[in-house]
């Protein structure tokens, strides 16, 4: 997971934008209302003093005026002062900051200076308190959005660390909220699918085991049809096709058994790819026998595979004997590119079921089942999926091109000697 998709820094970020928010908009009001403020204590300070010294001046009365502040008519006005228009202003003269209010009476222009108003120092440490509070909020803002994001990521994590490692007992199924509610569905539908996966694998182990001993009698009494019609073409071709369908179906008794495994409880060895895809195609040349088809061995840089040879064996197999079974006429061809085994064919091409199945998409209706491939190739993924392949389906010219793509093993060339004592040819 990405550090940005982490639901953590999500939270964090929300809170950090609330924050940032709300203080640029509590920052505006308390701007407006600080120069509401300043408007009320000074300037309408200035024009107070001028109502009441004005008449005062024109009468001949003295004009006392509090500390800082200062009245002056005509004149007296000091010469920085005069070029101001008529209004408030702020201004500086000789260092010193002066609110100046310049105005006409009866006496003519008048200007009435604070001299020693406070005010500008109030703002400044109101503002200053302004910046602290709005960093204090946006600090506290990052540690609260911290601390509600780990207070929910961090549950998510252990029920999702939990699922992860196949506990047994999935935490938080105690809890009476919405966390609580998620883990008790995960436990349920995991014991749901736990259950049917345990039903699958015991039906297929047992039907699988059942039928070892009647596929043994049918093999053995072929053996002896066929040593017994060796003079006799009539009887002897029927007797082989009965034995080759007994070993047939007793490879997939013995596939089906290792299936039924899971793959750490399975025996998992090196081989070699080319002695394998050679061993099929010299195993399946009795169904090409008499037809205009070739059935060949297209070459390739062998590689070694871990695997378990029977489900290797039983992939390829299936794969050529599906080819050969439903091409007409031309080739079947089995090679080996980079660490890939490929059947190609030239016969009619996959059904849609079957185009459908291998690409992982909906399977058209009135297409169920494998659609004329043998023992599907469903169960072909079943094998490759055990075994860490993938099953692939390449555009092909005419006919069909399936590949058989093995993940990194034991990489590099295999010597024969190699090849003998790992595949036992």
């Amino acid at each position: 997971m990405r550090k940005e998709d982490s639901l953590r820094r999500r939270i964090t970020a929300a809170y950090l934008t609330f924050a940032t928010v709300s203080s640029v908009f509590f920052a505006v009001i308390a701007a407006l209302a600080v120069e509401g403020i300043e408007v009320r204590l000074v300037d309408e300070r200035l024009e107070e003093v001028a109502t009441w010294a004005g008449p005062r001046h024109a009468g001949g009365l003295p004009v006392e005026m509090p500390a800082g502040l200062s009245y002056h008519v005509g004149a007296d006005i000091p010469r920085s002062l005069r070029p101001l228009a008529e209004g408030v202003h702020e201004v500086t003269v000789e260092g010193v900051d002066l609110h100046v209010l310049k105005g006409r009476n009866a006496e003519g222009e008048f200007a009435v200076v604070d001299h020693d108003s406070a005010y500008e120092k109030i703002e400044l440490v109101v503002y200053s308190m302004f910046a602290v509070a709005f960093l204090g909020f946006m600090g506290f803002a990052v540690l609260l959005g911290r601390f509600l994001g780990n207070r929910i990521v961090n549950p998510i994590v252990e029920l999702a660390g939990a699922v992860d490692a196949g506990a047994g007992e999935l935490p938080l199924q105690e809890r009476g909220d919405e966390l609580g509610l998620l883990s008790r569905m995960i436990a349920s539908h995991t014991s749901e699918l736990q259950e049917f996966l345990d039903r699958e694998r015991f039906f297929t182990g047992d039907v699988s085991h059942e039928l070892r001993t009647p596929l043994t009698v049918i093999a053995g009494a072929a053996e002896v049809l066929l040593a017994r019609t060796e003079h006799d073409p009539v009887l002897h071709a029927p007797a082989e096709r009965i034995y080759r369908a007994a070993r047939d179906a007793s490879d997939v008794t013995s596939m089906l058994l290792r299936l039924a495994r899971s793959p750490e409880r399975l025996e998992w060895v090196p081989m070699s790819a080319q002695a394998l895809a050679q061993e099929e195609v010299a195993r399946c040349q009795a169904l090409v026998s008499g037809r205009p088809i070739e059935l060949r061995y297209g070459g390739g840089n062998d590689f070694t595979l871990l695997g378990v040879r029977e489900l290797v064996l039983a992939a390829i197999g299936n794969l050529v004997r599906n080819a050969c079974q439903y091409t007409e006429h031309g080739h079947v061809e089995v090679r080996l590119e980079g660490r890939s085994v490929i059947v190609e064919d030239t016969g009619p091409g996959l059904p849609p079921a079957a185009r459908a199945r291998l690409r992982g998409e909906p399977i058209p209706s009135g297409a169920r089942g494998s659609s004329g491939t043998g023992l599907g190739l469903g169960l072909v993924q079943r094998v490759c999926a055990h075994l860490g392949a993938k099953l692939v389906l390449r555009e092909a010219v005419a006919g069909s091109c399936i590949e058989i793509r093995f993940p990194q093993a034991l990489g590099g060339a295999v010597t024969p000697h190699v090849n003998s004592s790992l595949t036992g040819t």
